[in-house]
């Protein structure tokens, strides 16, 4: 991968940026739906760069079969050729669980100066207000909410109702509608992943033979769930 798009927080990478997306999540796996996001984010708001931070230890949702540095690993193979996306260890490199505003609180204390555009879907900003500090991170950051296809934006109107969070942005985004969920399915049932992620990720998973089994399967110390509190994200 060309260390270009290795961000490593030496705060020397992008502190020409003028505009930064951030695409968080556990990416496991990621797919051309993340990649498709971030990149209509990026042609929309100008952003210099688009940061994929895959999370450690994510409070809100379990992780499948891939480990941190199996997940970091896939991003960066994703995004290897495009110039304007970088991979973050952040995350995976902080002890304990990741929240967003301690990822914006370090992002910016590297960087004061480049705008912070932080990417989440649709229905993560219909739970935005119970994530911690939410008010915090809209002071550090622009959120964008990115809807997938044939979402009804009408349910982001609470959004609007509470003037705190009606400075969230929505973006339509046109055409793939996959999730990481149906990726470990069609591999546990034995159905390719063509056109659903780059080649090179699909060769890595068939290459670590990740996602064959059911979660459940795995050892008790592999697939322990983070208790969900409602200040966690």
């Amino acid at each position: 991968m060309p260390p270009s798009h290795y961000f490593s927080m030496e705060c020397d990478d992008l502190k020409f940026a003028a505009r930064v997306g951030i695409v968080g999540g556990t990416f496991d796996p990621v797919h051309y739906g993340h990649l498709l996001i971030a990149e209509e984010a990026r042609l929309r708001y100008a952003l210099t760069a688009v940061l994929f931070i895959p999370a450690g230890e994510p409070p809100h949702k379990p992780l499948g079969q891939a480990n941190a540095e199996q997940r970091m690993m896939m991003v960066e193979l994703a995004i290897e050729d495009n110039p304007h996306f970088f991979a973050s260890r952040l995350e995976i490199d902080r002890p304990g669980l990741s929240y967003t505003i301690d990822t914006l609180r370090a992002l910016r204390a590297c960087y004061p100066q480049p705008e912070l555009y932080l990417i989440i879907g649709a229905d993560a900003a219909l739970e935005f207000h119970t994530w911690r500090d939410p008010f915090a991170i809209l002071d550090l950051a622009r959120v964008i909410a990115a809807s997938r296809p044939g979402y009804q934006l009408e349910r982001l109107q609470n959004l609007r109702n509470d003037p705190r969070l009606a400075q969230i942005a929505t973006m339509p985004v046109p055409g793939l509608d996959v999730s990481s969920t149906d990726l470990r399915a069609r591999v546990r049932d034995g159905r390719g992943l063509r056109y659903l992620t780059p080649d090179r990720v699909a060769g890595y998973i068939a290459h670590e033979g990740l996602y064959r089994e059911e979660a459940s399967l795995m050892p008790p110390h592999e697939h322990k769930c983070r208790h969900h509190k409602k200040d966690e994200h």
